[in-house]
């Protein structure tokens, strides 16, 4: 029985004894020899694939005929696995005995996978929604982080970094160079976008670029959004949206007039909230260079542009809702009425801040201006795009440390449209910016502007609110007024109702960290009052003569 089936090497006869002689049983060399054909064989069919035989395929198909039926045997799967890995079109036969057997279909090569979703897109979605899912728990862990610093934003991270985050790569792999299987996630993304969540829009830039960065042209050459995205890329790695790219971007727009469906994809792009943030910080840059030349907005043609992307941006929901892609108009008012009202604010900040340096004599009596423009406040409440603008005209100032200019904004963010002033990405971007006054919040006056005037209006009803106060807090609670801490931990402290099973699990852990941080500041306080007595009271003793 050996003679017959053993392996027929005449010179392996006389060696086997030796084996013998070390107690290595026979099954253990035949599987280490088996192994090593099996290696050579999968070795082998890649050298097949890669080569440039016109008939590498047919042989390939030939051995999976002769392999296939013996797929569930766990020593020949591997062979089988990296046949159908190699194959450019699996048979449909044996695609769906893959498909159907879930320890198959769980074990194969994700070219094997590529080729069954392209026909399935229940199965594909089944596979790529819970990514989808996790991308955007991470994009919210990201807003409540622990870290409230301007340095560490939300915003920080470059794009390239951001690409290379466990979802992107995940998606851009599953993908390949399908093309059929980068359009049903696109159309996942713009179904999920209705929820009105803007991180999907994240998305869809970072997997473009993603494909961009891997050279795969199939996909970036058929995507009419490439080019665009591209040198967008380009402004928001810079934090700014310079002339040369401007008219590169606006040439894009002006070039897509007409093709409907991808004025939806732009508007989606534009949507993102790094493209909004790079947008918004340039149009703050142009209107700061407006004032030093005297010149009114509506005269600058960068100003213009970026204001219709930022519309256009701003418009996607409304576009791929009621499925009318069409341009939105900018409202005219913006930038005859609006734009004027936020900059007569920065004159009579800068008017303020010259006086303070006069001397006393040619100083006025007027006190800084408390109220704004009635423009202001309207198109704050009534138009979108406004509302962004002035919004980021409150960061602008937090970095300046203007606490005048900024006692007087941030009442109005009270009521803005669609309460933007409370979503989590300008909350974030805020609490952020507050750290830079942080000396500030020794002053009860300054609290009150800040919590009573603003946060704590609506953090009753707004959770989120709620956390971001007291993330703050935890960074900043050595620096409020005593008074003031004391009475926000009680209108603070998490509702009652909130503390059974439905309550906030973050909320609750935000504001015991809160609390014990206020009471090791509590015990380390004693020990600074008492630091004074051990300080020995020697005075100074006049050196005796050395005559």
């Amino acid at each position: 029985m050996q003679m017959e089936n053993g392996i027929l090497l005449p010179t392996l006869q006389s060696a086997l004894p030796f084996l013998d002689l070390h107690g290595t049983p026979r099954l253990e060399f035949h599987q280490s020899v088996f192994d090593e054909l099996r290696e050579n064989l999968m070795e082998r069919v890649a050298v097949i694939a890669e080569g440039k035989e016109a008939d590498r395929y047919s042989k390939l198909e030939e051995l999976l005929e002769k392999s296939f039926p013996l797929v569930k045997m766990p020593s020949i799967q591997p062979v089988v696995m990296q046949v159908l890995k190699h194959l450019p079109k699996v048979p449909e036969k044996k695609l769906k005995i893959v498909m159907a057997d879930k320890e198959l279909y769980k074990v194969c090569a994700v070219e094997v996978k590529r080729q069954i979703w392209q026909d399935n897109q229940a199965l594909f979605g089944d596979e790529v929604s819970p990514l989808l899912k996790q991308y955007i728990v991470e994009k919210e862990a990201a807003l409540f982080s622990s870290d409230v610093s301007v340095l560490h934003s939300f915003f920080s991270p470059s794009p390239k970094t951001r690409r290379q985050g466990e979802v992107v790569l995940k998606l851009t792999q599953m993908i390949g160079k399908n093309v059929k299987l980068y359009d049903m996630v696109l159309q996942f993304l713009r179904t999920l976008f209705r929820t009105r969540n803007v991180h999907y829009c994240t998305l869809r830039a970072e997997l473009l670029m993603s494909l961009h960065d891997l050279d795969i042209t199939e996909i970036c050459s058929v995507d009419p959004c490439h080019k665009f995205t591209w040198c967008l890329d380009a402004c928001i790695r810079e934090k700014f949206v310079d002339g040369k790219r401007a008219r590169e971007l606006q040439g894009f727009l002006d070039g897509k007039k007409g093709q409907e469906q991808v004025l939806g994809d732009l508007s989606m792009i534009l949507c993102d909230p790094f493209a909004c943030n790079t947008l918004v910080l340039s149009i703050m840059r142009n209107l700061q260079e407006l004032l030093s030349q005297d010149a009114l907005p509506r005269d600058s043609p960068d100003l213009m542009l970026l204001l219709r992307m930022l519309s256009l941006g701003q418009g996607a929901w409304d576009m791929i809702d009621s499925q009318v892609f069409k341009e939105p108009r900018l409202d005219k008012e913006v930038v005859t009425c609006f734009l004027p009202a936020m900059m007569s604010v920065v004159v009579d900040d800068n008017i303020f801040t010259v006086e303070q340096k006069l001397p006393s004599e040619e100083k006025s009596s007027q006190a800084y201006p408390t109220l704004l423009p009635d423009a202001f406040y309207r198109f704050l409440r009534e138009n979108r795009v406004a509302c962004e603008m002035g919004l980021y005209y409150i960061f602008h100032i937090a970095k300046l440390r203007n606490k005048n200019a900024l006692q007087r904004l941030l009442p109005a963010l009270v009521d803005t449209y669609n309460d933007m002033a409370f979503g989590d990405i300008f909350l974030h971007l805020l609490t952020g910016h507050l750290t830079l006054l942080s000396d500030e919040f020794g002053s009860e006056d300054f609290c009150s502007v800040v919590f009573d005037g603003f946060l704590l209006t609506s953090f009753s009803s707004k959770e989120n609110v709620h956390r971001h106060i007291l993330r703050m807090l935890v960074h900043l609670h050595h620096k409020v007024a005593p008074s003031c801490m004391e009475s926000l931990m009680k209108t603070l402290e998490p509702p009652k109702q909130r503390l059974g099973p439905q309550s906030s699990e973050p909320l609750k852990e935000l504001y015991t960290k809160l609390t014990e941080k206020l009471e090791a500041q509590k015990k380390s306080s004693p020990a600074v009052e008492e630091t004074p007595s051990l300080d020995l009271g020697l005075h100074t003793v006049s050196c005796p003569s050395s005559q």
